[in-house]
């Protein structure tokens, strides 16, 4: 499908402008409200994280639904698994998101998810773009939406969280430093490995609505590795602004991104549990993930990038074990989407029931370097149309030979094109990832 103004993760720009504004947004939410009242629903959740924009567009998607008359239950700050899994117990037809996840706060977004808690698919995607494009038409004087506030949605996240760790297992005797990244998870996070026994300190957890991601969480794992060293804890997380991702320090402050903590999850399920279905990597994950995955006897299939690509596949395989780099894990033994909080639970479950420390947990992967550049555009386009750039890839590749890959792609959710260039000389995979950069950049240049 060709879509106008949906992406691979709902919609999302900068606040203000066309698709991130206030009338855009009411409209979307009658759009939306008009397709779900069609199919009989008519209950919708709104869930934020912490930007300052949240409060404007909570406003206008509950002026949209209810004109459409669909009743709203409002949510407050969220982490956008816990709306997920509210939509799916609470019975609503569908959940909203505004969150930008991992970007800065003056960006903002809105994503849905369906009945089921899973994302909304593609057809129905589709008729509320449809909808966008017709006059706005209320429901009746007498129809109209009502609003209502669930005042209790941190404490029955909260509880589920802790109910994805097994039965008599605590963290008691571990130090763990958590960093909320001042967003959606600053408020429930510390709580739920506090309640499960584990001492917690706990840094990005004063939000004031435009400090979301600046310099902390999930991308910015600098604050948290110091904080790990310096108080000798024995883990770090540190989750992204809408907390559906997370990244891990050791004890040592040592990096694990989302490959080396998603071959972890799978080899504890399969020592532990007997765990005999395959894992969903993506285009970007580590080949030595892959390689790691396929030596405990699990299959082993990359997905494209984005966290809806690699549900799709989980389901097409049956398997429930999937997730990418950036740290979007999805476990669909325990919830239905990507959940920073609970995969950071089922990692330190591992560590738990092994007896072994996350550096040692680590141990079975020989990450292949990698190196991701990150490219500036002001719109997107396909650099694999332009002779110059299409050329650098094609010399990369040819001394790479087998032992290497080359990745470039327009991100989903930035104005960006990444260029990923993987192999077993790390200072030749740098020099051809930048020299595939620069001829990006050029290209950029003269559009």
């Amino acid at each position: 499908m060709t879509r106008k103004y949906f992406g691979t993760d709902g919609i999302r720009g900068h606040v203000g402008d066309s698709v991130m504004s206030p009338d855009f947004v009411l409209r979307l939410g009658w759009a939306a409200g008009r397709v779900l009242a069609a199919g009989g629903g008519k209950k919708v959740l709104i869930g934020k994280d912490t930007r300052i924009s949240g409060y404007m567009f909570e406003s206008a998607l509950e002026a949209g639904l209810s004109a459409a008359g669909v009743d709203i239950h409002l949510l407050g700050p969220m982490p956008t698994p816990g709306i997920a899994y509210l939509t799916r117990t609470l019975r609503a037809s569908a959940g909203i998101v505004i969150s930008a996840s991992h970007n800065p706060y003056y960006d903002n977004g809105i994503k849905f998810f369906a009945g089921d808690g899973g994302k909304l698919d593609d057809a129905l995607e589709a008729a509320i773009e449809a909808e966008l494009d017709g006059a706005l038409r209320f429901a009746g004087d007498d129809a109209l939406g009502k609003a209502h506030r669930v005042s209790d949605a941190a404490g029955r996240y909260i509880e589920f969280c802790k109910s994805t760790v097994p039965l008599g297992l605590n963290f008691q005797g571990l130090k763990v430093a958590l960093d909320c990244a001042n967003g959606a998870t600053y408020a429930i996070a510390p709580h739920v490995f506090r309640e499960l026994g584990a001492e917690v300190e706990v840094i990005g957890d004063q939000p004031d609505g435009v400090n979301i991601n600046a310099g902390c969480g999930s991308t910015h794992v600098g604050p948290l590795r110091r904080r790990v060293v310096e108080s000798g804890c024995d883990v770090g997380l540190a989750f992204d602004g809408d907390g559906d991702r997370v990244i891990m320090v050791d004890a040592e402050g040592e990096v694990l991104d989302g490959d080396e903590l998603l071959y972890i999850i799978a080899r504890e399920r399969h020592e532990t549990d007997g765990y005999a279905g395959g894992v969903v990597g993506t285009q970007m994950t580590n080949l030595g993930t892959e390689k790691a995955v396929k030596a405990l006897g699990l299959a082993f299939r990359r997905a494209r990038v984005g966290d809806r690509y690699v549900l799709e596949t989980l389901r097409e395989t049956g398997w429930l074990l999937g997730g990418e780099s950036s740290g979007h894990l999805i476990c669909l033994d325990r919830t239905s989407t990507g959940d920073g909080v609970v995969a950071g639970l089922q990692v330190l479950a591992a560590m738990e029931r092994s007896g072994r420390s996350l550096a040692e947990l680590r141990g079975g992967v020989e990450r292949l370097p990698q190196r991701l550049i990150n490219v500036p555009v002001e719109r997107r386009f396909d650099p694999m149309q332009v002779a110059s750039s299409a050329a650098a890839v094609s010399r990369a590749q040819t001394r790479l030979g087998d032992q290497g890959r080359v990745l470039l792609r327009p991100s989903g959710t930035e104005p960006l094109i990444r260029v990923m260039v993987e192999g077993e000389d790390d200072a030749l995979v740098s020099r051809l990832a930048e020299d595939i950069a620069e001829h990006v950049s050029e290209a950029a240049r003269q559009l």
